[in-house]
């Protein structure tokens, strides 16, 4: 049986309810403004350990990115090679992990992308994550 892995501890734990109800969440610290990913109990600015958590649009640029070929633990679900991008978001200042879809002709550092929110297979478990193709 395969679940669905939310409700996770730690300052993060919006973040992963956000992308199970299919929202991409993301704190920021309501004295300051700061953006804080990794998500934080206490601002490393100034202090405050107060945030919100704001819902934000699934568009950015690629900063980098990586094809995988080989197996390794856990990835069984997914086919391969598949291609993994780390993303800037345009609304903010913060860069976000996932798997690309679709074509990947044209795919480049810079290159502008589109996410919608999915769900990877890990092990036994299957956790919201985010799907990322190419604008």
């Amino acid at each position: 049986m395969v679940q669905m892995v939310t409700g996770q501890l730690g300052a993060e734990g919006p973040y992963w309810d956000g992308l199970a109800e299919g929202r991409l969440v993301l704190q920021q610290c309501k004295r300051c403004g700061k953006w804080n990913w990794p998500a934080v109990w206490r601002c490393g600015d100034c202090g405050s350990w107060e945030h919100h958590w704001v819902e934000q649009p699934l568009t950015g640029t690629i900063f980098s990115w990586t094809r995988t070929h080989h197996r390794f633990g856990g990835t069984e679900g997914l086919e391969l090679p598949f291609t993994t991008v780390l993303v800037t978001l345009e609304t903010v200042p913060v860069r976000l992990q996932g798997l690309v879809e679709g074509a990947e002709e044209g795919i480049r550092i810079g290159a502008k992308v589109l996410g919608r929110i999915a769900s990877t297979p890990f092990g036994d478990a299957n956790i919201p994550s985010i799907r990322w193709s190419l604008a």
